[in-house]
């Protein structure tokens, strides 16, 4: 191992590989960005050298946009990323402005972030997570790089901390091509915030060809928790009916994943009042359903969390007590766990490829004591994602599994809909969503469980998230199992194509099921003579918002914690309700609005922090009364 500058590193780099460099780079946050950033500044100066980036998730600050939204943000932004350095190539990969002898491959992309790039849409791998490791592999991967941790009590290793995930995956193959004479390096970098994570996530110092001696001490990337709404809190208390005590959890990363988390933990602490809301719910559709793959009690045995994103909603349940249930490496031990021995305590609780989260996730990680940490075993995609593989023990370990997975539409007849645009635009990606739907399907006991929000709204336009059909599917409908809206449970698993559109009729918004409706019934895959029952033509927000306001403690805004001041937070909610109410380019509406606006001294916190307590001109005029309308409207 030789310790390098960064400028050092790029020019041993330089020296020791090919023409072309293929570099791999982490998924997310394990980026050493500005290494990379002086990799790229130097290749894009040599025309005679190449470079190829492999990668996923390349995070960068939101754009700021204009306007109210840039007021907004400004502040915001610099507040929580602070010196995070930006990665240079996808400043140029936003604008497709990418060198004609740099590329860079993803195979997926910062959610919605590169929808109007054509060199990002044109150079998107649709790939399993899973399968990631292998398809890199295959290109002639040579060099890859990232971030490290460290910890004075194991200074003969390094932690590859937040992005084991498929580092591990690929040492395997770069050893045999290795051995064959190729050179491919691995380079580290110590980032000080980083959390160091024992066990799987460990390499020996010396498995690194190049460790750059200065560690990074900027703001690490991080992900602020956003609000749950009333749709998400209701997906997720649903959802929360079918997980099992002594069960498996695997959830994603956003509100609606953060709802689920928050109904679970009600379910734990606060069981009367959790199911004193679903009571009001009325779950008596699917009671026979919860009681044979759910529950409504709080956690006697805990729940294993085995999923490829190690996620705040993870943390708090396992900082809560509810993810305890440990798993063992070995077979003997691990059925002696299921037979009732007792637990020795060393057990893992959480295994996970990746973790990202708001900056209190990173520092609740860091202040663990190790032992905690050691339980939480970061490793390879591999093991996480696919059966394959240790399946015999990976079938014990994950003993009635629920993978709860978010689309942003389904069809009538259960296919679900995740990473693209219906136009063939990549939103974000495949990543390891279809390995879990499989494994719901493959495993014994286990469930896949797809979250949808029913409708939506968007510039006053107010449009169904269940349709008939749709030209591009993530997962296909034989595939199907059980999906979860804010108004109630489909188990489609095993049902006929008519029993399936009048279970997704059942839970999608009542403005929508008679169009939706007659288009089955026009394919000729509905009887012409079907009657939605009554009790599910009343599925409508305004129903729903009458829960919210009798058992408020149950919707927190926040549930696992906030980034935003409190005027930030109604702010927020300001700015969202003007984007779904109005099309903010059309002047008349945003007039009409306006004329609404209550008095400026109503709220001075809220317009001082959009400088706007005392507005220059007419365009900051307007934006004052329409933030006026927006907060009155909001609060």
């Amino acid at each position: 191992m030789r310790r390098h500058s960064i400028e050092d590193a790029v020019e041993d780099v330089l020296a020791r590989l090919p023409a072309h460099i293929h570099m791999g780079l982490p998924l997310g946050l394990g980026k050493p960005n500005r290494f990379v950033n002086a990799l790229y500044a130097r290749v894009r100066e040599l025309p005679e050298r190449r470079l190829t980036i492999y990668t996923a998730l390349c995070l960068g600050r939101p754009e700021l946009g204009d306007g109210l939204q840039r007021r907004f943000l400004e502040p915001f932004v610099e507040r929580v990323f602070a010196d995070y350095p930006e990665l240079d190539f996808l400043h140029d990969l936003r604008a497709s402005q990418l060198p004609a002898n740099i590329r860079v491959e993803q195979f997926f992309l910062q959610p919605g972030s590169l929808l109007h790039s054509v060199q990002a849409q044109q150079d998107y791998v649709s790939s399993n997570y899973s399968h990631a490791a292998r398809d890199i592999n295959a290109k002639g991967l040579n060099l890859i790089a990232q971030i490290v941790a460290e910890d004075p009590s194991r200074p003969d290793h390094l932690s590859l901390s937040c992005n084991p995930d498929i580092t591990l995956d690929l040492l395997p193959m770069i050893a045999r091509r290795r051995a064959a004479g190729e050179t491919i390096l691995l380079l580290g970098q110590v980032h000080s915030e980083l959390p160091y994570m024992p066990g799987t996530a460990e390499l020996p110092r010396e498995d690194f060809d190049l460790l750059i001696d200065e560690p990074e001490r900027t703001r690490l990337f991080s992900t602020p928790n956003m609000p749950v709404g009333l749709q998400d809190h209701l997906i997720g208390l649903h959802a929360s009916t079918l997980v099992r005590d002594g069960g498996t959890l695997q959830i994603g990363i956003g509100a609606m994943g953060d709802a689920l988390a928050a109904a679970l933990l009600a379910r734990q602490a606060d069981n009367p009042g959790y199911q004193a809301l679903l009571g009001e719910l009325d779950l008596s559709p699917w009671q026979t359903l919860i009681e044979r793959e759910g529950g409504v009690m709080p956690f006697a045995q805990g729940l294993y969390g085995c999923s490829e994103m190690f996620v705040n909603g993870l943390l708090a349940l396992l900082e809560a007590g509810i993810v305890r249930r440990p798993v063992y490496a070995d077979e003997a031990r691990q059925q002696a766990a299921l037979d009732g021995a007792a637990d020795s305590g060393d057990g893992v609780l959480v295994h996970g490829g990746f973790f990202l989260g708001p900056q209190a996730f990173y520092q609740r990680l860091r202040e663990l004591p190790m032992e905690v940490r050691s339980r939480i075993a970061m490793g390879a995609i591999s093991f996480i994602n696919e059966l394959y593989g240790q399946e015999s023990l990976k079938r014990l370990q994950r003993r009635d599994a629920r993978f709860v997975n978010t689309v942003f539409t389904m069809t009538l007849m259960g296919a679900g809909v995740a990473d693209q645009l219906e136009d063939g635009r990549v939103l974000s990606g495949v990543g390891g969503q279809y390995n879990f739907v499989v494994q719901g399907h493959a495993l014994e006991g286990a469930r896949s469980i797809l979250l949808l929000r029913s409708w939506r709204e968007a510039g006053g336009e107010v449009s169904s998230n269940i349709v008939w059909d749709y030209g591009h599917c993530t997962i296909p409908r034989h595939l199907r199992d059980v999906v979860v809206t804010e108004y109630g449970i489909a188990d489609l698993r095993g049902q006929t194509d008519a029993e399936v559109i009048a279970r997704m009729l059942a839970i999608s918004d009542s403005r929508f099921q008679p169009h939706l409706q007659a288009e089955a019934q026009k394919a000729g895959k509905l009887p012409a003579d079907f009657q939605l029952d009554a009790r599910y033509r009343d599925n409508t927000p305004q129903r729903l918002a009458g829960l919210r306001e009798r058992h408020a403690r149950l919707f927190p805004e926040y549930p696992l914690g906030c980034d935003f001041t409190a005027e930030e937070r109604d702010l927020l909610r300001a700015l969202n309700w003007l984007k779904s109410k109005f099309k903010l380019s059309e002047v008349l509406e945003l007039g009409k609005a306006a004329l609404d606006a209550p008095p400026a001294e109503d709220w001075p916190a809220q317009l001082a922090r959009m400088g706007l307590e005392t507005p220059e001109g007419l365009k900051e005029e307007i934006y004052q009364r329409l933030l006026l309308a927006a907060l009155q409207a909001t609060s």
